[in-house]
């Protein structure tokens, strides 16, 4: 076909339609040839649509083996640069710039892109803008080096393409790497060149660039992607000015101060969507041969889709490795990062990126925040409170909270709540690198003791309020600072609930080093005496007690051994282990008296006089508990003298001297409430209750019960109220009243649920068993039986025995007779 000239040039409908009858393709061979439908060749032929999207001019020129003049016709009257018919013609743009440049420079999207439904929705509700008016478009993509970030864009902007049709700019600020970020000047003399600009001209003044850069831009539909930039001030001046335009900017810092700009910020990705990116790496087949180990490998990975994608590739590379056989080698923490990439495009490279952008910084605080990140990754723990990082830091909290903010900023932690912030699995490893790199074991060691000290001093503040008379208190080794007296003591214990599982975790932590025979771990679980026994914290309890009780006898610890040994009883007692808790307590007793401690002797002799009751050694255990009377009493420790009135009334009542039990647990409750501590009426309510309970005595119980329930309400103490609401369900179960039983116990789950105390959950739910078994509701018996042996299981041998017993009884439909379990102190 000969050249066409411009004032002959036909309309796109029919320059296609010549092109294709010259190959001598129908319309259906021609789309199949460009790949697209012969819907849309109809279309395009019979002038419907007459602004195609660039990439379908491409692929026609390629299957119509267009000349390049050809070519450059085609794509000129496609962009309406010449006749059209009835098609409104657009301003030209500046007299300057060649008229026929469309730069289209996106990198080609990821074939494999997957999730990110509501963010890229986000996107194009935004940037779609079919008749090129309003103001400028603009969209900020945040997240961590790896998480998808221009993966995301890309993706959106090849979307966007009818919105923009003069063309789309890309471009890599390179702000965190590798090598120095592009120069907002050299960014400027970039795309202006992409815009047709002699280079030479460019002025070299940055303000003076960016408004030629807008005129240039002027009455023009372009689509700018800016990846990779250092801050809004890296991009500011590359800006279009006017309507038309859009920009996508891709940032690992925040962009939160850009002007007008719809923040879209990137987490990992699910599980699912892990998954199904791997599927689109290594083959759905491979993966759906090993469903598990594609969905540990995810979780390996950290969801993030740089670190998916790597390890789907060592797959791809390996086709006869098995997915399990490499989530045991990713097992291994300290070869993980490897694993991922060691060259430029790896994982470790993508974070290094963001940290050496801090440590080369002009500004003291990103400095810090970098010499800082090895530091604050030495705790293990799920997330990192601002109190415990200025421990670790050794810095006051407003500037710990400086620098966590900061690594927030660089999305190289997350703030999940305030005051609370939490590493990606994989920053965490190369933070640890780093600190492997620049601290010796000592120093590491040093970390974690500050940790488990904010604890301990933290543990003791909430037990001075909890248990203000406590002896425990005085062999704090350091001076802690109380709480305020304008402190909820529970809002106090409610932030210890949420730091539970962070605490365990560094806790386990220390043992497997060379603090496992540190003092501080005695003292740690003596400071958490207060904590746990006011949470029925018993497995936790136990756990730090028995492996703490040697180290303080090795340590010539002798007080705080005695108290261990004491405070080891306690969940013996809770879980029904009678004998074994009545040895330490006698033990303790003998070391109390070597020590000439008449406070702990007191203590002793009242709380082994209620464990020898239960084991019907009742005249032993009225003389330990007279003997802990008077040693009170010339103590003037009112505390300790009321315990023992309840001791003494459980005793009378089991020898059914019930005038004699009912004056002492009068007299008991009475100091009780002369000290106007609720919790402690309360709690001598409740064991009253449980003492009358016992011999039979059920309304005299019940009466105690409610009064339990008022005074716990009173001092908002979910604890006592859900073992009162559980004594109570037991009444009602016994009287057959199974329906209201059970809405009680389930009251009870409720209050304590939120505490994580999984041996309290779990013997409340063997509660529903044993009321549902009762009722002849064997289903619903073994569902609830099934849940408490799940929960109970290597935590509570002699609940859990129990729950296996009744579940066979159910399984196999037989009778069974509702009857309270008094062996224990729930």
């Amino acid at each position: 076909m000969s050249e066409l000239s411009e004032s002959a040039m036909p309309t796109l409908s029919e320059l296609l339609r010549t092109f294709r009858i010259r190959t001598g393709l129908t319309q259906a061979a021609l789309a199949e040839k460009a790949g697209l439908s012969e819907q849309a060749i109809s279309v395009l032929e019979r002038g419907t649509r007459s602004r195609p999207r660039i990439d379908t001019v491409r692929s026609l020129t390629a299957a119509l083996a267009l000349t390049p003049t050809e070519a450059d016709q085609f794509l000129s009257v496609a962009r309406g640069k010449g006749k059209q018919s009835g098609a409104p013609r657009r301003p030209e743009p500046s007299a300057t710039a060649d008229a026929s440049l469309v730069p289209w420079q996106l990198p080609p999207a990821a074939r494999d892109f997957t999730g990110r439904a509501a963010q890229l929705d986000a996107i194009l509700s935004v940037l779609r803008n079919s008749h090129g008016t309003g103001p400028v478009g603009l969209v900020a993509v945040t997240g961590m080096g790896g998480i998808g970030k221009t993966t995301l864009a890309v993706h959106a902007a090849h979307k966007l393409t009818d919105s923009y049709p003069d063309g789309h700019l890309y471009l890599n600020l390179r702000g965190y790497g590798p090598g120095d970020p592009m120069s907002v000047a050299d960014a400027q003399r970039q795309l202006l060149r992409s815009l047709g600009a002699d280079p030479q001209r460019v002025p070299a003044d940055v303000e003076e660039a960016a408004g030629l850069l807008r005129s240039r831009l002027a009455g023009r539909r372009m689509l700018v992607l800016l990846d990779n930039a250092a801050d809004a001030s890296h991009v500011l001046p590359l800006l279009p000015g006017s309507s038309g335009s859009a920009v996508i900017i891709t940032s690992r810092g925040s962009l939160t101060t850009l002007p007008g700009a719809r923040q879209i910020h990137l987490d990992a990705l699910s599980e699912s969507e892990s998954v199904e990116l791997l599927s689109g790496v290594v083959g759905e087949a491979r993966v759906a041969a090993e469903p598990q180990a594609a969905k540990s490998l995810a979780s390996i990975s950290g969801r993030l889709p740089l670190a998916v994608r790597l390890i789907g590739g060592r797959l791809t590379a390996r086709p006869n490795w098995p997915i399990q056989h490499l989530v045991t080698l990713l097992e291994d923490e300290e070869r993980r990062l490897d694993s991922f990439g060691s060259d430029a495009t790896g994982v470790r490279a993508s974070i290094a990126s963001s940290v050496d952008f801090l440590e080369h910084s002009d500004r003291p605080l990103d400095r810090e925040a970098a010499r800082s990140l090895p530091l604050l990754s030495i705790p293990d723990g799920s997330d990192l409170v601002v109190a415990v990082a200025a421990s670790i830091l050794e810095l006051p909290a407003h500037r710990t909270e400086a620098i966590l903010d900061r690594l927030v900023d660089l999305n190289l932690m997350e703030a999940v709540a305030p005051e609370r912030y939490r590493f990606h699995d994989l920053i965490r490893a190369f933070a640890r690198e780093r600190s492997d790199d620049t601290l010796d074991q000592d120093q590491r060691d040093a970390v974690l003791e500050r940790v488990l000290r904010f604890y301990a001093d933290f543990g003791w503040a909430v037990q001075s309020r909890s248990h203000p008379s406590s002896p425990r208190i005085a062999i704090a080794a350091t001076t802690f600072s109380p709480l305020p007296a304008t402190t909820n003591p529970e809002a106090a214990t409610d932030w210890l609930d949420a730091e539970q599982r962070n605490l365990m975790d560094r806790y386990h932590q220390a043992m497997a080093s060379a603090l496992a025979t540190a003092p501080i771990i005695p003292e740690l679980a003596l400071a958490f005496f207060g904590y746990h026994e006011s949470r029925a914290r018993w497995v936790e309890m136990a756990e730090m007690g028995r492996a703490a009780l040697p180290i303080a006898k090795n340590s010539g610890l002798h007080s705080m051994a005695a108290w261990l040994e004491h405070d080891n009883a306690i969940p013996e007692v809770e879980n029904g282990s009678l004998e074994v808790a009545a040895e330490h307590l006698l033990r303790a007793l003998d070391m109390f008296r070597a020590l000439s401690d008449r406070h702990g002797q007191a203590r002793c002799c009242t709380s082994a006089a209620h464990v020898l009751g239960r084991l019907d050694r009742v005249t032993e255990a009225i003389e330990l508990a007279s003997e802990g009377l008077t040693l009170s009493r010339q103590l003037g420790d009112t505390t300790v003298e009321g315990v023992a009135h309840l001791a003494l009334g459980g005793l009378y009542d089991r020898n059914g001297d019930y005038a004699l039990a009912d004056d002492a647990f009068r007299q008991g409750i009475a100091l009780a409430e002369a000290s106007g501590d609720l919790r402690s009426i309360a709690k001598r309510y409740l064991n009253a209750g449980i003492s009358h309970g016992l011999v039979g005595r059920v309304d005299d119980a019940v009466e105690a019960w409610l009064r339990s329930l008022d005074a716990a309400r009173r001092a908002q103490n979910k604890e006592i109220q859900a073992q009162a609401f559980q004594r109570l369900a037991a009444v009602f179960a016994g009287r057959g009243e199974y329906s209201k039983a059970r809405d009680t116990v389930e009251e009870a789950i409720g209050l304590i649920r939120p505490f994580g105390n999984r041996l309290r959950v779990g013997y409340f739910t063997l509660e529903l068993g044993k009321i549902s078994a009762a009722a002849g509701d064997f289903a619903m018996a073994t569902q609830h039986l099934e849940t408490a042996i799940d929960i109970l299981r290597d935590i509570s041998p002699h609940f859990e025995t129990a729950a296996k017993e009744l579940l066979e009884l159910a399984r196999r439909r037989q009778p069974f007779t509702y009857s309270s379990d008094y062996s224990h102190i729930m």
